[in-house]
């Protein structure tokens, strides 16, 4: 494809999305990107939060987690370029570990941060022989201290999967207790040298009644929307068809018409006919959704961009293939054990 091609192409999706002057100028960098990975046998994934050009110009394969995981697993590219934050490139190395991983900026995430490999070792000594579930949105190191892998998509299946009456649940707080409360379990939170109750964190019982132990982890892009954001916007729009994604308060849950994953949320668009929808998620979600849908009318009404996900650019895309870096490197030890949580997530689907 030529630049004016891809230029052309790039404006009838986006020209009510992006600026012309940015469109000319990402259309040659996104040739120059297409022909390098061709040369390179790279192929490129591309998180759903990726800049509305970059996803719609270079990226092989689109998903949130899950997906972007299996099609990691399967390439036979020789070197993958992941479009996303660290533990999504650690997670593709965890698969394919003969291939060459390369994340174009060392893009972390508040989440994954938010626990160490520490932390679960000594969750797993405070509740022996209870198995740990770890949310994908983690780096290796703690996935290898896990029972099983989840995404936001198959968090409740993942639960129900083990047959057990306790779980550990890791690390966000929000999606555990979002999963609670569809799986009926009571869940606690443990704090400093006591295990808390949900209510007022005070030291609780030690025969305290709980299913599911969770941890105070947060996105810090779905914390932000509130229950007052959806009121107003349906003051304004009654007739909106409001989404929210799991890494969102219970409270927000309950107030929105849906929740799901970031390609469940893509897919309920898809497959309805509501006069309007709004996505209570990363913003740049909510313009890929919008170009790839122009029958659809999108509310934007999204300040919220994650600050990880933003430093993914096309130049700095380009870079990485050119340059062969930033390359990811997983230890042998733990990427064995990170595996085998990760593929039987994979395996549940």
């Amino acid at each position: 494809m030529t630049v004016e091609e891809m230029y052309a192409s790039l404006k009838s999706m986006l020209a009510d999305v992006v600026p012309d002057v940015e469109l000319r100028y990402k259309a040659e960098l996104a040739v120059q990107i297409n022909q390098l990975k061709q040369e390179k046998n790279a192929v490129i994934l591309g998180h759903n939060y990726m800049e509305p050009v970059l996803y719609h110009s270079v990226t092989d394969f689109k998903g949130d987690s899950l997906e972007l995981s299996r099609r990691a697993a399967q390439t036979d590219k020789d070197i993958i370029v992941f479009c996303g934050v660290r533990f999504m490139a650690e997670t593709a190395k965890i698969l394919n570990p003969t291939k060459t991983v390369l994340l174009p900026a060392n893009a972390g995430c508040s989440l994954a941060a938010s626990i160490t490999a520490k932390d679960v070792r000594d969750l797993k000594a405070r509740f022996p022989g209870v198995p740990v579930v770890t949310y994908v949105n983690t780096y290796a190191d703690v996935k290898a201290e896990s029972d099983i892998c989840c995404t936001s998509g198959n968090a409740v299946k993942v639960v129900e999967s083990l047959g057990s009456q306790t779980v550990i649940f890791l690390p966000d707080e929000y999606l555990a207790r979002n999963v609670a409360r569809e799986t009926g379990k009571h869940i606690i939170f443990p704090t400093l040298g006591a295990v808390a109750a949900v209510a007022g964190d005070a030291p609780a019982d030690t025969e305290l009644d709980y299913q599911m132990v969770g941890w105070r982890g947060r996105c810090e892009v779905h914390e932000k929307f509130t229950v007052a954001d959806i009121r107003a916007v349906r003051q304004q729009f009654p007739d909106v068809r409001i989404l929210a994604h799991p890494e969102c308060s219970p409270e927000v849950i309950a107030a929105s018409d849906f929740s799901g994953s970031t390609m469940a949320m893509i897919r309920y668009v898809e497959n309805n006919t509501a006069p309007r929808f709004l996505l209570l998620t990363e913003c740049a979600m909510g313009d890929n959704v919008a170009a790839a849908n122009p029958d659809k009318n999108m509310l934007r009404l999204c300040s919220v961009r994650c600050p990880h996900m933003n430093q993914i650019t096309m130049e700095n895309t380009l870079h990485a293939l050119q340059t062969n870096q930033i390359e990811i490197k997983v230890p042998e030890e733990i990427r064995l054990r990170a595996a085998r949580a990760v593929e039987r997530m994979i395996t549940i689907g």
